[in-house]
């Protein structure tokens, strides 16, 4: 069984230690129908389309102050 000849110095125990939390920035790029940011290879969370074609329908979320503009306007037809 080999054995080390020499000790390391606490400097080169450091150096080996120093980038095992280095992460590497994620590859971001653009969706080809909504121009939202993606990652690669996965489907858009804004839209749903992976490779041109539809794959999972997203619902849309309605504003709160938009649903209560319609609720007022259809009120007011009715009176």
């Amino acid at each position: 069984m080999a054995n080390p000849k020499r000790r390391h110095s606490p400097s080169r125990r450091d150096k080996r230690r120093a980038h095992w939390r280095r992460v590497e920035k994620a590859n971001v790029m653009t969706c080809p129908q909504c121009k939202e940011p993606k990652l690669p290879h996965q489907v858009c969370p804004n839209c749903g389309y992976y490779n041109g074609l539809e794959v999972i329908k997203i619902k849309v979320k309605k504003e709160k102050g938009k649903e209560k503009e319609t609720e007022g306007k259809s009120k007011e037809k009715e009176k």
